[in-house]
């Protein structure tokens, strides 16, 4: 994603990608960038992986830097005036409660214009969907036991046609174009991480192909997923409620999309100009910010959470008292 953010944020202003573990031919390197660079220029640094992001920070303390942050709950606070571009509204939450005076920004990852241009699903006679060759599609990575162990085999033996993909495909555009129902369960693996779904980009990508979406719905799922309406739940009750209406859906695929207005708001919504401009905006108050910064205006700071919690049970004791 990261790389299609550069790409995107490129026509805007010079970008150019940083490598900082190991040295890559085609790319700059943070160390050699630091060296020949001691003091703070004007450039602005984007950090993104979470897992580095504290490191990465401490490393460029003193320089005009925003944190584009994908999944939320690794663990650590943000400098006083860091920015966040969160990319979506789950992880936006996260940082504003976890550091609600730093600027927040809302710039959700873009869909490429493929799956844009070539997510038509058209019908034949009568207003019917065509038949796909693949009735029910599974991404393995992200993918509950759940799905691969037991749901999957049942879907089988119902005379389905399951596709469980893994590895590299030449064409993904294609072979989502090819499926009727698309499963996606990620709840388990995110879970077991200790952090969240940061966008969710794979059910966007179905609904934009036509595909019938049964998915989980945690964290930044519910961003653009609700049950029964732009998508519907995997996982919801017993095994033979996902078989049944897994079947329905595969019969009659019209009748479990998502109401065309609806799907339409949702993927211009995520369409690269739209976005574009979302970065637009952000990149010019974050700019702002930073002018301000670095003519001497100190960040604001939230209160300790024991200062916090301390004012609220004095307030409680003053109203117990008054009432005594």
């Amino acid at each position: 994603m990261e790389q299609q953010t550069a790409r995107l944020v490129a026509g805007l202003r010079p970008t150019e990608v940083v490598t900082y573990r190991q040295r890559e031919a085609d790319h700059a390197f943070l160390s050699d960038l630091l060296r020949r660079e001691p003091a703070p220029g004007q450039a602005l640094w984007v950090v993104s992986w979470g897992f580095d992001v504290p490191r990465q920070l401490r490393r460029l303390r003193g320089r005009p830097v925003a944190y584009h942050a994908h999944s939320s709950g690794y663990g650590f606070d943000l400098p006083p005036g860091v920015p966040v571009l969160a990319v979506s509204r789950n992880t936006l939450g996260y940082w504003g409660d976890r550091a609600p005076r730093n600027p927040l920004f809302l710039v959700p990852n873009a869909l490429e214009p493929m799956w844009l241009e070539r997510g038509a699903r058209g019908r034949g006679e009568g207003g019917a969907l065509p038949r796909r060759p693949i009735d029910v599609l599974v991404q393995r990575r992200k993918t509950s036991s759940y799905v691969l162990d037991r749901l999957v085999p049942e879907l089988r033996r119902a005379g389905l046609r399951v596709e469980v993909q893994s590895g590299w495909v030449d064409d993904l555009v294609d072979l989502f174009n090819s499926a009727t129902v698309v499963l996606y369960d990620s709840a388990d693996y995110w879970r077991g991480r200790g952090v969240s779904e940061g966008f969710g980009l794979p059910p966007l990508e179905a609904l934009a192909c036509g595909c019938v979406v049964f998915s989980s719905f945690n964290h930044a799922l519910a961003d653009s997923l609700d049950p029964g309406q732009m998508g519907h739940q995997i996982g919801c009750g017993t095994l033979v409620a996902d078989l049944e209406r897994i079947r329905a859906a595969v019969a009659r695929p019209a009748a479990w999309l998502p109401p065309p207005e609806r799907l339409t708001m949702l993927l211009d919504a995520c369409a690269e100009p739209v976005l574009l401009e979302r970065w637009r905006a952000a990149l010019e108050a974050i700019d702002a910010h930073w002018r301000l910064r670095f003519h001497g205006e100190p960040p604001l700071r939230p209160p300790p959470i024991w200062r916090v919690r301390a004012d609220q049970l004095q307030g409680r004791l003053r109203r117990w008292l008054a009432r005594g």
